[in-house]
């Protein structure tokens, strides 16, 4: 499903113009991006939790070379499917 088939299903569902769809679903993603960023996590009942993970630093290998290098540490963004959800499918 891409951005245009989720904006349209909601608007269709929902009796709202795509615009403003897409509005409140910007919002939306961009207030789940601010809450993992200050809180850690974003939870939302019988969807899932978005929280962030941290990796360690890592030897790698480039493909291209297949010389080993070191990999940072980084943070990223994990989801968990609520049971509910994973469930579902």
């Amino acid at each position: 499903m891409t951005k245009g088939d989720l904006i349209g299903a909601v608007a269709a569902k929902c009796g709202l113009s795509k615009k403003d769809v897409e509005g409140v679903l910007e919002e939306a993603f961009a207030e789940i991006k601010k809450g993992v960023k200050k809180e850690g996590k974003v939870a939302y009942p019988d969807f899932g939790t978005f929280k962030v993970a941290k990796r360690k630093a890592r030897m790698g290998i480039n493909p291209k070379t297949k010389q080993k290098i070191q990999i940072k540490a980084s943070k990223t963004v994990r989801f968990k499917p609520a049971p509910a959800f994973k469930k579902s499918l």
